[in-house]
């Protein structure tokens, strides 16, 4: 919803501020002031005088110029306070630490926030593999395993209404059909788990799987694994780690 959209019980300049900072959080780097004009449509003059105000308070930087923009250290401080105070991300770290350990790969965390999963926690493989996601980062469920394993949980009827019909391709095997994707889910349901085969980073394959805690649940828990390094025994250790670590954080989740 854009400021000039919002409803009569919001604040517009809070509106601006909230849309300003998502603007900044989903582009990395800086901006010109033109840009940033350019992408959100707020006047010119007041767009200045609200970045000045950011700028002052920490929320945004600017170059050693003055002219360009750039998230700022504030917003590092909130994200991380989340992370912080979250107490399923706490509950997490044992349950977290052991899927590691059986598996030796790479383990995250996310939660499902509107058509996306957030990452909450990681822990890095014990092999060398380049970090594809980091807390904080945000990929479409469509495509990730942790986002599948939380869309089987809400019915086909509420995946329609929160997905388009044709979803965003980010590779060659990225399922951009939204029935089709309905029908994977059923098989989701079905195994208890959910594959991304290489649908949003080449070479690399993931399983997840729901943290019910609550229904629809919000929470996930994933392996990637590179495709080359994955055996029918290793991706039978993978499931039976995840099926395990599912159970103990249901348990440490119980009276969330």
């Amino acid at each position: 919803m854009s400021a000039t959209e919002a409803g009569g019980s919001q604040v517009k300049s809070a509106v601006r501020t909230v849309e300003l900072l998502e603007f900044f959080a989903h582009r990395p780097g800086m901006h010109t002031l033109a840009a940033v004009q350019e992408a959100v449509g707020y006047p010119k003059s007041s767009l200045y005088m609200l970045l000045r105000t950011l700028v002052e308070l920490g929320w945004v930087e600017t170059d050693s110029t003055g002219t360009r923009y750039g998230i700022g250290v504030r917003a590092l401080l909130v994200g991380t306070s989340y992370i912080d105070g979250d107490e399923v991300v706490a509950a997490a770290g044992p349950a977290l630490d052991r899927l590691s350990e059986d598996t030796t790969e790479t383990i995250h965390l996310a939660r499902l926030d509107g058509t996306d999963v957030v990452y909450l926690a990681t822990r890095q493989s014990q092999h060398y593999l380049r970090p594809f996601a980091r807390v904080g980062r945000r990929l479409p469920a469509h495509s990730t395993s942790l986002g599948k394993a939380l869309l089987a949980t809400y019915t086909d009827d509420e995946v329609r209404a929160l997905l388009p019909e044709r979803l965003a391709r980010h590779t060659e095997r990225t399922v951009t059909d939204r029935e089709r994707l309905i029908e994977e889910l059923h098989l989701v349901r079905e195994q208890g788990y959910a594959v991304d085969r290489e649908e949003n980073t080449l070479g690399l394959r993931c399983f997840g799987i729901a943290i019910p805690y609550r229904t629809p649940a919000r929470d996930a828990l994933s392996c990637s694994v590179p495709a080359a390094r994955l055996t029918p025994a290793h991706e039978q250790r993978i499931k039976h780690a995840l099926f395990d670590a599912r159970d103990r954080l249901t348990h440490a989740t119980r009276t969330l």
